[in-house]
């Protein structure tokens, strides 16, 4: 072993352990980043390994189980949801979630989820379904009730439309592949930024007719747009979806409502 292996960190083996959630297509470009990352903070894998971060149980980098290949849009987010229950590793969706809708509404715990319900009601406006103006839960009632009905034709889970924004290409991804109490998110995102900028790479890379569009939500997502990458993707910025003006966006409403996700 000569003395300049040495100086340099190994990334550590519980942060290599958590790619086998990936993709194989996937994993020769999340280890490239990974040392990309190394190369540019030799002390963040380690200290983050040694730390208590979520997502918990390896899913680190649960987002890359679509292959790479599939990749048409690339959501980027935040970071996971501040609760070991809520966060999956996959953007935005709340691993406490299951049913999505309620005998008044949306669900409590989609409720609980702001982001989420938000969403769920930018959907709707999109669809027809409630008026930009008026989406209290008063509104809500007739349309959840009419999606619980038998044969409504509505998905009535969360993993339901995961696997809807799957099917349409969708990489789920967070600004900052970790949440950490002590760390402020926008922290860990810069952290991760050589990650992204190889994981971006490898889709601008693909070839074909279109290049997968960047789908980038609030400020801590921008920073993408500081990654010599990004400039080669097209791409659409919104404010996060806590945010109530989310549900009115029209580029937003654009370019979900054709693909229906609430449609089963």
């Amino acid at each position: 072993m000569t003395a300049s292996s040495l100086s340099v960190p190994t990334i550590p083996a519980s942060i290599t352990d958590a790619l086998s959630l990936a993709h194989a297509s996937w994993r020769p470009s999340l280890l490239r980043g990974l040392h990309a990352l190394m190369a540019a903070d030799p002390a963040y894998l380690p200290a983050l390994a040694a730390d208590d971060y979520l997502p918990t149980q390896g899913r680190l980098f649960a987002a890359f189980a679509l292959p790479l290949a599939q990749v048409r849009h690339v959501l980027v987010g935040e970071g996971p949801y501040p609760r070991a229950e809520s966060a999956t590793g996959v953007c935005f969706m709340d691993g406490a979630v299951g049913s999505l809708w309620s005998a008044t509404g949306l669900s409590k715990p989609v409720n609980r989820a702001t982001s989420l319900r938000n969403f769920m009601k930018m959907l709707l406006v999109a669809d027809g379904q409630l008026q930009g103006g008026d989406t209290s839960g008063a509104a809500m009632a007739p349309v959840a009730a009419a999606a619980q009905q038998a044969g409504s034709g509505v998905i009535q889970t969360l993993p339901e439309l995961q696997r809807k924004m799957t099917e349409q290409g969708f990489l789920l991804l967070n600004a900052a592949l970790v949440f950490r109490a002590h760390v402020p998110p926008v922290q860990d995102a810069r952290g991760w930024l050589p990650f992204l900028q190889v994981v971006l790479e490898a889709l601008a890379r693909q070839g074909g007719a279109t290049l997968p569009q960047l789908v980038l939500w609030g400020k801590i997502a921008e920073l993408v747009k500081r990654l010599p990458v990004a400039a080669m993707l097209p791409q659409v910025t919104a404010e996060h979806p806590y945010n109530l003006s989310f549900i009115g966006n029209r580029d937003m409403q654009a370019l979900f409502g054709p693909m229906q996700l609430l449609r089963a």
